[in-house]
């Protein structure tokens, strides 16, 4: 710290100034202490002798200890400066690790270096990055959100939407070079591949070549766009695609299953399919039978032909999985309350082999007696749901979804005389329940891989991990809505979401999977720190087990009771 004098008006006005090189790397200062006139010098400091008392006691201050000096930086009586940010995240700190660990910013440079445009590609996909998984929203509040992070970004909001265009235009390359580049931080399994299909909406009432009228997932009236997502036999992401709307999803698998074999170069692999009943077409399991490929696909009962059908519900010749010597009916346990008990858990299966057009295959079906229960209940509630809709007189539409309560409601229009008109009738379809019911406890799926049934079974189990991600995306991500027109804006957006699910996945992954969804964006979200200008950042967020786990993995930490300038460039300089 040091004496600074400045003349205003042949006035003199004294104060002690504090030098520190802020986080640009620029020398600056602050007022640790306003001394005030002459007069008021002379009077606290004596008239004689002055100047050289007054550097006396600055020396008494720098031979403070940091703990002192930090309680006399502030003053109870004086105001914030107005218009000056003071709050940071820091949360994204390990987004970025990992982001740099990908190598995404050379992925960047080399797209950069094709097109020689000037705006710093990599700065604005991180950022896009990092405020998808921290600040989810629109691009333009993007844009805002981005000045929380304690690095500043440097583009601007049009060259934002600029760069959109070339990370649409760049899409198979940015995911092959994720994919060769995640070899390095972690362990790949390709093994397995799961693939499965969602859609997105958008507010909007006129159509375009890729926003399209479709079946929505969640049942909107919007145009919609589709996604296929494929993901390893670890739950991380391999490649998406984005289809439109109208487009039958069964159609965008062989081309993009083709694409990440040759691109991601894993044509020796061995490597097995799984998907579910909506892309169960002979084609894809035709597809999925050569070149060390297979397939593990859910199957539905209600389409198999009748032949099998009689099979399935057979009782007799079921088996427990690690049982190789024992059959079980499963008639027997069920009229007998012990047995039931003592299996009320256990899954049963039987192995049945069916072929398609082109394919021969096993179909093996599952029984479980809790899941029995589990199915009866659900659609017993639905009943009720439905008899009070009829009995209140509620009844708005027909219900199609499996999940609709309404689809056990029939209608009958008629006039006293018996005549198709005007008044309407309600009542519940009681064949449909009986016809729903036969298949309470089942699941099943066709495969042509042969082996240990537990293999297979945990294939399936895997499936969980692709919901989850569309849920992560929609629902934590909010990649939807989306408020972009342009075709190749759009693209952009879900690469950009994809990458973000990559990265968060990877961090659920470092993280043993110990903490929830919900637990670790929320910590990232808060762990924000308050600038103490001259001093450093003073973090302000609860340090808690996450907080720890995360700097112990990534070996920086921003718990401390006050991080000076040079400890958090450090920081930044680790991560790149």
């Amino acid at each position: 710290m040091r004496l600074n004098i400045r003349k205003i008006n042949n006035y003199s006005y004294y104060s002690i100034i504090k030098d520190y090189t802020n986080l640009n790397g620029k020398r600056t200062t602050k007022i640790f202490e306003k001394l005030g006139n002459q007069d008021q010098v002379e009077e606290r400091f004596g008239k004689t002798d002055t100047i050289n008392k007054i550097k006396e006691y600055i020396n008494e201050l720098n031979n403070e200890d940091k703990e002192t000096l930090l309680r006399r930086e502030f003053n109870p009586n004086k105001r914030i400066s107005p218009g000056v940010k003071r709050q940071f995240n820091v949360g994204y700190l390990f987004l970025q690790k990992l982001y740099y660990q990908l190598k995404l910013n050379e992925v960047c440079d080399e797209i950069q270096s094709k097109y020689k445009f000037q705006f710093d590609l990599n700065e604005i996909l991180s950022y896009l990055v990092y405020s998808r998984i921290i600040y989810p929203s629109s691009k333009l509040e993007t844009f805002k959100q981005c000045q929380n992070f304690i690095e500043q970004p440097k583009f601007k909001l049009h060259d934002e939407y600029r760069a959109l265009s070339y990370i649409a235009e760049n899409m198979d390359f940015i995911q092959e070079s994720l994919f060769n580049n995640s070899k390095n931080v972690i362990d790949r399994n390709s093994s397995v591949i799961y693939y499965d299909c969602t859609n997105y909406f958008f507010d909007i009432d006129i159509e375009d070549d890729l926003r399209r009228y479709g079946i929505s997932k969640e049942h909107r009236p919007n145009p919609i766009v589709g996604m296929g997502l494929f993901m390893d036999g670890d739950g991380l992401p391999l490649s998406c695609n984005i289809y439109p709307g109208n487009q039958n999803e069964q159609k965008t698998l062989i081309p993009e299953e083709t694409k990440i074999v040759n691109n991601f170069k894993l044509d020796n692999t061995k490597m097995i399919l799984c998907t579910d009943a909506g892309l169960a077409s002979d084609e894809i399991k035709k597809f999925n039978i050569k070149d060390n490929r297979a397939f593990v696909i859910t199957q539905s009962l209600k389409k198999l032909k009748d032949e099998y059908k009689t099979q399935v519900f057979d009782k007799s010749d079921w088996r427990i999985p690690n049982d190789l010597k024992n059959v079980y009916n499963l008639e027997d346990i069920e009229n007998n309350d012990s047995l039931k008990e003592k299996y009320y858990e256990t899954l049963f299966y039987k192995i049945i082999q069916t072929e398609t057009k082109s394919v021969k295959q096993d179909l093996i079906v599952t029984f479980c007696f809790k899941y029995f229960d589990y199915n009866r209940n659900i659609r017993n509630n639905q009943i009720e749901r439905a008899k009070k809709s009829i009995e209140t007189n509620n009844v708005t539409r027909k219900g199609k979804n499996q999940n609709d309560y309404r689809r056990f409601i029939d209608s009958l229009n008629s006039t006293d005389n018996g005549e198709v008109a005007e008044n309407t009738t309600y009542s519940i379809n009681e064949d449909l329940i009986k016809e729903e019911s036969k298949y309470d406890g089942y699941y099943a799926l066709t495969t042509n891989l042969v082996g240990d049934v537990n293999e297979i079974f945990k294939i399936v189990k895997g499936r969980w991990e692709i919901e989850e991600s569309f849920r992560i995306m929609k629902s934590d991500f909010l990649a939807r809505p989306v408020n972009l027109s342009r075709e190749d804006r759009i693209k952009a957006h879900f690469m950009t979401c994809f990458i973000s699910l990559f990265i968060y996945r990877l961090l659920e992954k470092k993280l043993d999977y110990k903490y929830t969804t919900s637990q670790i964006l929320n910590t990232l979200r808060n762990m924000n720190m308050i600038e103490q200008k001259g001093l450093g950042f003073e973090p302000i967020y609860e340090r808690t087990t996450i907080t720890d786990d995360l700097h112990g993995i990534f070996n920086f930490n921003t718990d401390l009771e006050i991080l000076s300038y040079k400890k958090m460039k450090k920081i930044f300089n680790t991560n790149f």
